[in-house]
């Protein structure tokens, strides 16, 4: 549902926006995991967010950019959900885990050797 609301909590809006199942959890990521808010770290879920601001958020291996475009009234169905933002950019983190493999499959003897000069460097 659009509201013509001036601002609104962060943790409020991500969980109005359906990025999160819950608000505890929406607040919970928000001082855990510091989301920017117009490229500003913020760990404070009781930040304001307005029409406007730009929040980037990283869930999982999943980095979202997104344009919030109007606050909310309520949690509504997931086409509600849609027209409170757009998205800006999104991308899906791989790692890259087809490598080549260089030699011959390393022994236990020089995987205690790597083992050693890792603890060493540590």
């Amino acid at each position: 549902m659009i509201s013509n609301i001036d601002k609104v909590r962060a943790d409020k809006w991500l969980w109005f926006a359906r990025f999160f199942r819950t608000r505890s959890l929406s607040s919970k990521y928000i001082s855990e995991n510091s989301v920017r808010v117009n490229g500003t770290k913020t760990k404070k879920p009781s930040a304001s967010v307005k029409p406007g601001d730009i929040i980037t958020l990283t869930i999982g291996n999943t980095t979202k950019v997104v344009k919030i475009l109007s606050c909310g009234v309520r949690r509504g169905s997931a086409l509600d959900a849609e027209l409170l933002y757009s998205l800006q950019y999104s991308s899906f983190l791989t790692e890259n885990k087809n490598y080549d493999r260089v030699g011959a499959r390393p022994t236990k003897k020089n995987r205690r050797i790597l083992d050693k000069i890792k603890s060493s460097l540590e």
